[in-house]
């Protein structure tokens, strides 16, 4: 039973590596609803995905062999016992991870559009001065909730001082192209 137990929690701790750092976890078995109504009319959350996938297998694995290995190696119960105990440690392990995943982090992931990355039409300021016929400044701007920096060039190839409002006219090769705001305001 030992060679058993250790070769599950090796396998599962194996394929619990490969599936968090390759992508590998969302594969999943059973049937997936994305934003159907199940049997008793309640919407289901876009997206769900099964309780049986590829990060909670090798979870159960991993928590069921380690488990079964240390209770079988250590206690006194007989192999029926350990083998349920293991399995409870199993499912343990599996709905942790399950409940961090899908409960927490993955709902909060979302499909980014090309639209939410776009440059063109933000407005920033000019935190590092944009000189004169073809100068490279710097411009500081938010975008998805997050502040971020730009290099700048002036499109009109006048100088822009630091502190001006900004807004970018378009972005080529990681450079914005931009012109003081109050030139494009009525």
């Amino acid at each position: 039973m030992n060679t058993l137990y250790l070769v599950c929690f090796f396998l599962g701790l194996v394929l619990s590596l490969l599936a968090a750092f390759s992508g590998l976890g969302r594969l999943h078995f059973g049937h997936v609803h994305t934003g159907h109504v199940n049997g008793l009319g309640h919407a289901r959350q876009p997206g769900h995905m099964s309780a049986i996938n590829g990060f909670t297998l090798p979870a159960f694995l991993c928590w069921f062999g380690g488990a079964g290995y240390l209770l079988n190696q250590y206690s006194p119960w007989i192999t029926p016992i350990v083998i349920v105990i293991a399995a409870a440690a199993g499912l343990l392990g599996a709905s942790m991870i399950y409940a961090v995943l899908f409960k927490f982090l993955l709902p909060r992931e979302r499909v980014m559009n090309e639209e939410d990355t776009r440059m063109e039409g933000v407005v920033g300021r000019v935190s590092d001065e944009i000189r004169a016929e073809g100068g490279t400044g710097e411009i500081l701007f938010s975008q998805l909730d997050t502040r971020r920096a730009a290099a700048a060039r002036s499109e009109s190839g006048l100088s822009i001082p630091r502190g001006t409002e900004v807004v970018v006219l378009r972005y080529v090769r990681g450079i914005a192209y931009v012109e003081p705001l109050e030139a494009h305001l009525p």
